[in-house]
């Protein structure tokens, strides 16, 4: 079994080695048909990275890497990529001498590849931070200059992210310059050790937490009045019922956890205006009830609907921030405002989408459904995540006096106010 597994994981070595041969190809054939249909030179190459991701069932923003990582592998470093096709490297690996080597010229990236021989299996035992150390010695020999500008213009990346944690916690994560990063570390040290000498129980890590929230938000405990948009069903919020909830720019999250953060906002301490928006599920499904505009652009109210609907990119294997409200069937060819050809997308994939010879339909389906197609006419079909709860089938109009009256009289006896969507 040992054998078995190491003869498989040189053959996705091997593998991971074709593909990026056969995504070289398939760049190649594409910008040729490009250019014969009369795209302009700087637009070539335009939504070949998504069609890879695409077939690979990846985010568009990791079939860019792989194509980048497959011209660099195939074009300028056979070395590297003998050793990947010959099962001394991984994938992984080949990518860290891939990007500790992006600096350099074609010419003394290659220089680079064959001093390193990863296909003699120079970095046979090495780990991760040996492969890189070698990586960035070398080139760092050939171009010392490149490697400073590189480093100077990374602070141009700095942003801020944030990723789910298991059970209900994220990751807050800040790419600074070193300077600034060690900075508010510091900073946020010398709180939490100021407040431990005094006694204070929580524990270091909690204290610069908590400071790190209450800094950046200026209120205590971080809930500073921003629009949290939490998804729920009103059994969840009024009958502590165990569906779960959704959070957006999260994913789910626990019923009872849902209700703590909304009843925050009742606390007498710092208590917060807490509104309800009432969304609308069609009887057997969790697909929300059609609206309709005349507006080219999405108004306020549908745009919600719609982000609350799609949750995230509706391109497929993408689950980016939806940054833009898209018609799936283009406004100019007739696509209405509504919500049935509407989609959040995000700028990626939006501006992809426009590239020739991409198209998009609206689709049947149990809830909104749209079909993409790519230039080569492979299709891809796109499903908006179910939202929280199994809709309630109101068949009789009884039924559906007694649910509002029920929710009527919690918002009457309660602090919470509520909002009708559009």
């Amino acid at each position: 079994m040992i054998d078995q597994l190491r003869k498989l994981e040189e053959l996705k070595s091997t593998a991971a080695a074709l593909q990026a041969r056969v995504a070289v190809a398939f760049d190649i054939s594409q910008r040729s048909d490009q250019a014969r249909t009369g795209v302009p030179a700087e637009e070539l190459g335009t939504g070949v990275a998504a069609q890879i991701a695409l077939a690979r069932r990846e985010s568009p923003a990791r079939g860019s890497r792989l194509l980048g990582l497959a011209k660099a592998l195939v074009t300028e470093m056979p070395h590297t990529l003998a050793g990947l096709e010959a099962g001394r490297l991984n994938e992984w690996r080949a990518t860290l001498l891939v990007r500790e080597t992006a600096c350099l010229s074609p010419a003394d990236r290659s220089a680079v590849d064959e001093e390193l021989a990863s296909d003699v299996g120079r970095f046979s035992g090495a780990g991760d931070r040996a492969v890189i150390a070698a990586a960035r010695s070398a080139a760092y020999r050939r171009d010392p200059r490149s490697v400073a500008e590189r480093a100077s213009h990374a602070a141009a990346e700095r942003h801020v992210s944030l990723r789910p944690a298991p059970d209900t916690m994220c990751y807050l994560t800040a790419f600074l310059p070193v300077a600034e990063g060690v900075a508010v570390h510091a900073a946020l040290t010398r709180h939490a050790d100021a407040l431990r000498s005094d006694g204070a129980p929580r524990s270091r890590g909690q204290i610069m937490a908590d400071a790190l929230v209450e800094r950046v938000t200026g209120t205590a405990g971080g809930i500073s009045g921003v629009q949290i948009q939490l998804v729920m069903t009103d059994r969840t919020l009024f009958q502590a019922d165990s569906e779960p909830a959704r959070l957006p720019g999260y994913g789910v999250v626990p019923a009872g956890w849902a209700r703590e953060i909304a009843a925050q906002g009742q606390s007498h301490d710092r208590p917060l205006n807490v509104w309800l928006r009432r969304l609308y599920t069609a009887p057997g499904s969790r697909d929300l009830v059609a609206m309709d505009s005349r507006a080219r652009l999405f108004p306020p109210g549908l745009g919600r609907f719609i982000q609350v609907r799609d949750h995230t990119c509706r391109t497929p294997f993408c689950d980016a921030p939806i940054r833009h409200l898209d018609h799936v069937l283009p406004w100019h060819s007739g696509g209405t405002t509504a919500q049935d050809n509407g989609a959040g997308l995000c700028e990626a994939c939006n501006h992809t989408k426009e590239a020739p010879g991409w198209r998009s339909r609206p689709r049947p389906g149990p809830r909104h459904t749209l079909q993409l197609t790519t230039p080569t006419g492979h299709s891809y079909y796109s499903t908006a995540p179910p939202l929280p709860g199994t809709a309630y089938p109101l068949t009789t109009t009884s039924r559906q006096r007694r649910e509002f009256r029920h929710i009527a009289k919690m918002l009457r006896f309660g602090r919470v106010r509520a909002a009708a969507a559009a």
